[in-house]
């Protein structure tokens, strides 16, 4: 039924991009024809309008995945330099909540564990909504901040380091099957809010695979049950990203090192002292507005590395005159 719904919706909006554009060309015939610049002005401005939206269906397009329609997790880790990293790591989990909150996306926080000072060491956002996974799967990887600090009493410049992980909601059609005895099961106190019963028992649940060396947690319930199966499922969906990964490495050669996340695979730089620019590594996309991206501005650099993917290159849509 959901491929159903979006099967219908794609052929919905294709059919009214047609009328639209059409109705666009009969305003502005009718307004040449009366010499009324208002509503020439005005089936010009539908038309860009209408130019916009194609763009955007176009790139919809790539998201042909197997799982890419598919809900998503998002782990956020901060890297080495203590504070200021997991503050930079508090940020991108805000970043990404945002995002998905524009889109009118479900978040759910699945685990967070508290920096010393500020921000955070580590977060998981379960983001569900049609597409999720097909949207943030470029955004596996290392993200860099230049910035003047504000826990630097002699406000000094610093670069920060934070690592993005994102992989696919395992549905009912896909089967990964797991041993239990490859695996070693740890409960643990939660940490942060949720009231004197989160704080007191082990209902957090840590799930290691010991053969892939991932490992997942989860302590959004009170129940320890409830975190143990959210756990297992997080731990199905990790192995099968890590099986279209390899999938992908025997197709694109060029895919290997995207798939290696380390300090030194850095996609995105986000720069906010001396200039303002945020930019993408792999695709040269850019912004000159920091703040509106880590606002949740995301689009355009996820738009140019699932271009990227496809085409090899941006994908480009001309002008209309």
């Amino acid at each position: 039924m959901r491929e159903r719904t979006s099967l219908e919706d794609q052929i919905t909006a294709v059919k009214r991009l047609e009328q639209d554009l059409e109705d666009a060309i009969t305003l502005i015939e009718l307004g040449e024809a009366e010499e009324d610049e208002a509503t020439i002005r005005e089936g010009e401005e539908t038309i860009r309008g209408l130019q916009a939206e194609a763009a955007r269906r176009q790139v919809e397009t790539l998201l042909s995945g197997e799982a890419d329609a598919n809900d998503t997790y998002v782990e956020v880790h901060s890297g080495a330099g203590g504070t200021e990293s997991q503050d930079w790591a508090n940020m991108l989990q805000r970043m990404y909540a945002r995002w998905a909150e524009r889109r009118k996306y479900k978040v759910e926080l699945l685990e967070i564990t508290d920096g010393e000072e500020a921000g955070i060491k580590s977060a998981t956002l379960l983001i569900k909504g049609l597409n999720a996974y097909g949207w943030l799967k470029t955004e596996s990887g290392v993200h860099r901040l230049v910035r003047i600090s504000p826990y630097d009493s002699n406000a000094r410049r610093h670069t920060s380091f934070a690592s993005v992980w994102v992989y696919p909601v395992v549905d009912d059609r896909i089967n990964i099957e797991i041993k239990e005895s490859d695996c070693r099961i740890d409960t643990f106190r939660s940490s942060g809010a949720g009231g004197q019963h989160v704080n007191t028992t082990d209902s957090a649940v840590r799930i290691t695979h010991i053969p892939s060396g991932i490992v997942v947690a989860c302590q959004q319930e009170r129940s320890q049950h409830k975190n143990r199966a959210t756990a297992w499922n997080m731990l199905r969906a990790r192995l099968y990203e890590a099986e279209l990964k390899k999938r992908e490495e025997k197709a694109n050669a060029e895919a290997a090192a995207k798939t290696d996340i380390g300090w030194g695979h850095q996609i995105r730089s986000y720069v906010l002292q001396p200039y303002q620019m945020v930019k993408d590594l792999r695709t040269g996309a850019q912004s000159t507005s920091p703040q509106d991206v880590l606002d949740g501005d995301l689009d355009p650099f996820m738009e140019a590395s699932l271009a990227q993917r496809v085409y090899g290159g941006g994908a480009e849509v001309e002008d209309i005159d």
